[in-house]
């Protein structure tokens, strides 16, 4: 009756439904990275389902082996069972050994870097919106560029599709977490700490990402839109930033370069992208507004 239930309403559903059923719920792919978080999730299914069934085959044997007959007295009270105590105790730690195993090894293919990217972009995260920083692009003649917003007006970035990008991810206030769900990986911004991952665009069309670390009280307002589109379109919108004098590199407050709470430097890389001359830069933009 189950089976017959769901096949009437699966027959129900559209095409697009029916292939979030079969993700099991995952977005559409958008990254080339995607795949390792699909593999991981419905293993993840099929782990727990066959952990279900077993328990569940469990439960109805002892209903139907043990249950009480008409005259029985009270079933014997058994204090323990050494075999059965060593299997719920012995189980979860395979399981969970099998799991950490097969999530680390999707998450080292998920975070191996590109030789040699065809594009970078510095992700500032700040409390409450996003900046994005287009590093040494040839439409722009070399010259950085960069896009923000806030909290009203969603910051957008381009990508180009089937082209390589890098993430070199940057905090000048609290932990922030860079997630875009179709890309299939996310990564925590961390301040005083370079963080980066490098991915592929695979298909073209307009995408929501997120802010998945509680970080304030706007924390919920931390969206932006990933555009991903043709090289053409890509130069162009680069070039309408470079036109609108939005050029340099924004990293935020005085203190993104350094260890909050102590006086120490962050590694040589982070203080490369955000040395003082961009510091005080994005200063500047925080006084008039607060929003890069």
């Amino acid at each position: 009756m189950l089976g017959l239930v769901m096949l009437i309403v699966c027959s129900g559903c559209s095409e697009a439904d029916k292939e979030q059923w079969k993700r099991l719920g995952l977005p559409e792919s958008a990254s080339d990275r995607y795949v390792y978080m699909h593999d991981l999730w419905i293993g993840s299914w099929i782990a727990a389902g066959v952990v279900g069934v077993f328990v569940w085959g469990l439960i109805g044997w002892t209903i139907v082996r043990y249950r009480r007959r008409r005259g029985d007295g009270l079933p014997p009270q058994v204090r323990y069972n050494l075999p059965i105590e060593v299997l719920y105790t012995i189980a979860p730690v395979v399981v969970v050994a099998v799991l950490f195993f097969f999530t680390v090894e999707k998450q080292n293919k998920m975070l191996e870097k590109v030789d040699h990217p065809d594009h970078t972009i510095v992700v500032t995260a700040q409390q409450w919106s996003w900046t994005f920083n287009y590093i040494d692009e040839q439409a722009t003649g070399g010259q950085d560029v960069w896009e923000s917003g806030n909290s009203d007006t969603l910051p957008q970035l381009w990508l180009v599709k089937d082209e390589s990008f890098r993430f070199d991810l940057h905090s000048p206030d609290v932990i922030h977490d860079m997630w875009v769900p179709s890309f299939g990986i996310k990564l925590d911004v961390v301040p005083g700490r370079s963080n980066s991952f490098d991915l592929t665009p695979t298909r073209d069309g307009v995408f929501i990402g997120r802010c998945a670390e509680l970080c304030g009280v706007q924390h919920s307002r931390m969206l932006f839109e990933v555009h991903i589109v043709d090289r053409a379109a890509y130069d162009a919108h680069l070039q309408d930033l470079d036109a609108a004098g939005q050029t340099g590199v924004l990293c935020g407050a005085g203190n993104s370069h350094t260890v909050s709470g102590l006086e120490e430097k962050v590694s040589d890389e982070a203080a490369t992208l955000c040395g003082d001359a961009v510091i005080e830069q994005g200063q500047d933009i925080q006084a008039n507004g607060g929003k890069s």
